[in-house]
């Protein structure tokens, strides 16, 4: 029998539609024909999805008793003997209850499968066993109820059931998805809207691997070899060289311009195990690519430009990023090198870029000595040719029974003498001159044998050789003189370039600096060391790198003095002289960065003088209008309480009197923000945090609220964890908080106080049904003395939520404003907690009070 096929509708949280999606299917393979049932739908009461099921068979449920409650579940036994061509089987991740056929619902639906059943199912993405720790550290909530990856790879078909994080709440705040009751609680739980993108990018991300898998299925089934470019795909080719951090990032650039772009950095090494790579650089290329989100591959092959190319075919890749070749110009009569063979056989899709690099002065130092730049290897070949291959040339030509004459001899041993002076330099030159004359004289020269010359024109021969010799020696070693200043020339005006492009731009800060420093000349520590003009001892400015500080130029290995009072001392080995041209324009630049920074400091120290004085013209305005308008309104009910000329009776005495009150309570609130922001802006905001229970705090704000028990809505669950706050702050901050919700809200709206936690945080959310604020006012709203929209003048001075915002930061919170699903502004007050929280349904609030 053939096993039945599944498919799954796939969201990314409750609510986007998956059974909806399901049932519609149903209604339409029905409408063709097919014979097939509901076994098990979960509509939650959602009047859209009820309608739905009408005109569908559906297979009645099993009931089970446990702990003295009926419950009900898929009947297995009954849609197996119903045995219809497709079963709908809603919630694939449902736990059964315990006395069930099986533990998990999934579990039922393999044995459908396997009666040969097809099934139609449905999933959210943080169901999926793998992404359980993923989803809890976006949500803070543990998913019990889990379906094995393995089974979501095997389905058939997925099919992704999509919705905006907006739609879904406004959904949500239509009380299409839970009832009107849990609808705060759970937009300021599950479904807030950082929550609901970062699932939707799990679940587009997860369907994307397995649509991946399905069509490298298919290209392998159908053995399809040429590149389909569904999405950029870019590898990089590793040579083990410095230039492959440059290659990476570059391909990662290139990624960045597609939707969904990879990189894959790979590294081709012979079969034989031989690598000329540097382990270390190696390590250090895997590294890099891994952060920034691309994979590293291995692979072994003797033919790199094939294994490159069967590696980004196998992948299916769309470009290939190479490096220039680091050969010479005459090593290319060896052959194309593989960037160009590369590119010759990639084909019509398959992009290859050739990117330019260049590593002279970044990390390996100013160029060294002709003899170091030359190698050991070199060296040692150059010798061997100009000494011991004169002597086995004149073995051989003694040997020869055919006389070339002195002066092709002359010419083959003038060769070995150049190619000594190209490998090894002036000194195996000039010493295979040397040995190069001696031999023509004693073997070649009659007479022979002997150190005598019989002829004066050989005399002249041998002569004129050793001169030709030396000279080409000379001048080939004045060319590596050339060529190493030049390429030293070269390192140092790429220097100077970088130092005056940072001065221009004012992007370099005085550790990276240093670290450039200490990069370039091969130091273990760089310090800047000051002092002022009166005092002999030495303060460090900055330093990088090195185990103990250098406290005195004197005691470095390398000191470069800038002006009079400044000093860049550098400590791992001495320079030479060469160096401190380049060293002296580091020295130079660390001073100027150093006083930019001050500068820096100092401008920020007058922007808050400015901020201050904004402040105090500010506070002046507010003297002189808001605060006058309830002392006004105080000292008319006085004046009319103290007058003579009018009998006022009990009733007008207490109005009096209450507005005496009033204007007292208002005076009193805004003198309070006054000095609460005096507090914040010079510093002076000492919290005492403690340990405090949420609960306790939240109703105390509401003393200064209007008729709270109608205005006011609480839901502050008990389960909450303790937060570390200091109590009289919290208070006072969502007392504003609250005070500025409840003024904005329309008549018969109360405004929602709801908490939750998430992680290590609680959140407390004031979710008012007014005006709302648009989304380029949020950051202005928390500005002191800024009033949005049409407030009344004389409603305040504006400082409310500027203070609550700096409350919440001086304990280590924070305070934000988003819009309210369906209207209005909702704030967000996150604080510390002090203990793990249970986990506990997103959806569902846990016990709450009303005020």
């Amino acid at each position: 029998m053939a096993r039945g096929k599944l498919r799954i509708y796939l969201g990314a949280a409750p609510g986007v539609g998956k059974t909806y999606a399901m049932l519609s299917e149903a209604h339409r393979r029905i409408e063709r024909g097919t014979d097939c049932v509901v076994a098990v739908v979960e509509h939650h009461h959602r009047p859209r999805t009820e309608v739905m099921l009408h005109g569908l068979e559906q297979i009645p449920r099993k009931e089970l008793a446990y702990r003295d409650t009926v419950f009900t579940e898929m009947d297995v036994d009954a849609v197996l003997a119903r045995r219809p061509q497709v079963a709908l089987v809603d919630e694939l991740a449902h736990t059964n209850i315990p006395g069930s056929r099986n533990t998990k619902r999934w579990q039922d639906v393999e044995e459908l499968l396997d009666a040969g059943i097809d099934v139609v199912s449905t999933v959210n993405i943080q169901h999926l066993e793998s992404l359980g720790d993923v989803v809890e550290s976006i949500t803070g909530i543990r998913q019990k109820e889990t379906v094995p990856d393995e089974v979501a790879r095997r389905t058939d078909q997925i099919e992704l059931v999509d919705m905006s994080p907006q739609a879904l709440r406004r959904r949500m705040a239509h009380g299409n998805i839970y009832k009107p009751d849990k609808v705060d609680a759970a937009l300021s739980n599950y479904f807030r809207p950082g929550n609901l993108t970062a699932l939707r990018e799990l679940a587009l991300l997860w369907v994307a691997d397995r649509v991946d898998e399905y069509l490298q299925q298919y290209r392998s089934e159908h053995r399809v070899s040429r590149i389909w470019g569904s999405r950029e795909r870019i590898v990089v080719g590793l040579t083990g060289g410095p230039e492959g951090r440059t290659l990476i990032r570059r391909a990662a650039r290139l990624a960045e311009k597609g939707a969904g772009g990879e990189v894959m950095a790979v590294y081709i090494a012979r079969s034989d195990g031989l690598t000329s790579a540097s382990p270390k650089e190696l390590a250090l290329q895997r590294t890099l690519v891994e952060d920034l989100g691309g994979t590293f591959h291995h692979v072994i092959g003797d033919d790199i430009p094939v294994s490159l190319l069967e590696f980004a075919r196998g992948v299916n890749a769309t470009q290939i990023v190479l490096g220039v070749s680091r050969r010479k110009g005459w090593q290319y009569v060896f052959g194309p090198g593989v960037g160009a063979t590369v590119a010759r056989d990639s084909g019509p899709d398959l992009d290859v870029h050739l990117i330019t690099h260049d590593e002279a002065g970044k990390g390996r130092g100013l160029p060294a000595s002709r003899g170091a730049r030359l190698g050991r290897a070199r060296i040692l070949w150059g010798w061997l040719i100009g000494v011991v291959g004169p002597a086995l040339l004149a073995l051989l030509l003694t040997n020869v029974p055919t006389e070339l004459g002195l002066a092709n001899n002359v010419l083959l041993f003038l060769s070995l003498t150049v190619a000594a002076a190209l490998l090894g330099g002036r000194w195996p030159a000039l010493a295979s001159a040397a040995v190069s004359s001696a031999l023509l004289n004693w073997f070649f020269t009659p007479p022979v044998h002997t150190w005598t010359i019989a002829d004066p024109r050989n005399i002249v021969a041998i002569a004129v050789f050793f001169a030709v010799a030396v000279s080409v020696a000379s001048v080939v070693d004045l060319a590596a003189r050339r060529t190493e200043q030049a390429a030293r020339l070269r390192a140092e005006s790429e220097i100077l370039s970088f130092l005056a492009g940072s001065v221009l731009r004012g992007e370099t800060s005085l550790e990276a600096l240093l670290e450039r420093v200490r990069e370039t000349f091969g130091m273990e520590s760089v310090a800047l060391l000051e002092r002022e003009s009166d005092i002999a001892s030495w303060t460090c400015a900055g330093r990088v790198g090195g185990a103990g500080p250098v406290e005195r130029p004197e005691d470095a290995d390398v000191d470069m003095p800038v002006g009079d009072h400044m000093a860049l001392a550098l400590s791992g080995r001495v320079l030479p002289a060469s160096d401190r041209r380049v060293l002296a324009a580091f020295a130079a630049q660390a001073a100027v960065v150093l006083d930019r920074q001050r500068l820096q400091h100092e401008a920020e120290q007058a922007r808050a003088l400015a901020e201050g004085n904004r402040i105090r013209t500010a506070l002046l305005a507010a003297v002189s209008h808001d605060l006058r308008t309830p002392l006004a309104g105080i000292k008319a009910s006085v004046s009319s309480l103290r007058s003579d000329d009018v009998a006022w009776s009990e009733e007008d005495q207490a109005e009096l009197l209450a507005a005496i009150e009033e204007g007292a309570d208002r005076l009193d609130h805004l003198v309070g923000n006054l000095l609460d922001m005096s507090r914040l802006q010079t510093g002076t905001l000492t919290p005492l945090i403690r340990e405090v229970d949420l609960d306790e705090v939240v109703p105390m704000a509401l003393v200064g609220i209007p008729d709270p028990e109608s205005s006011v809505f609480l839901d502050i669950p008990e389960t909450l964890p303790m937060v570390a706050v200091d109590k009289g702050l919290l208070e006072r901050s969502v007392a504003n908080v609250i005070e500025n919700a409840v003024k904005y809200s329309p008549d018969g709206e109360p405004v929602a106080v709801t908490a939750s936690v998430h992680a290590d945080r609680v959140e407390v959310r004031v979710v008012d049904r007014g005006p709302g604020v648009p989304d380029e006012a949020k950051s202005r709203i928390f500005e002191p003395f800024q009033r949005h929209g049409d407030a009344p003048r004389g409603d305040g001075v504006g400082l409310g939520l500027a203070v609550a915002r700096g409350f919440a930061e001086a304990m280590g919170g924070t305070l934000d404003a988003e819009d309210t699903p369906g209207g209005g502004l909702t704030m967000v007050l996150t604080l510390p907690a002090t203990l793990c929280h249970a986990t506990v349904d997103g959806g569902r609030p846990a016990t709450s009070t009303r005020s």
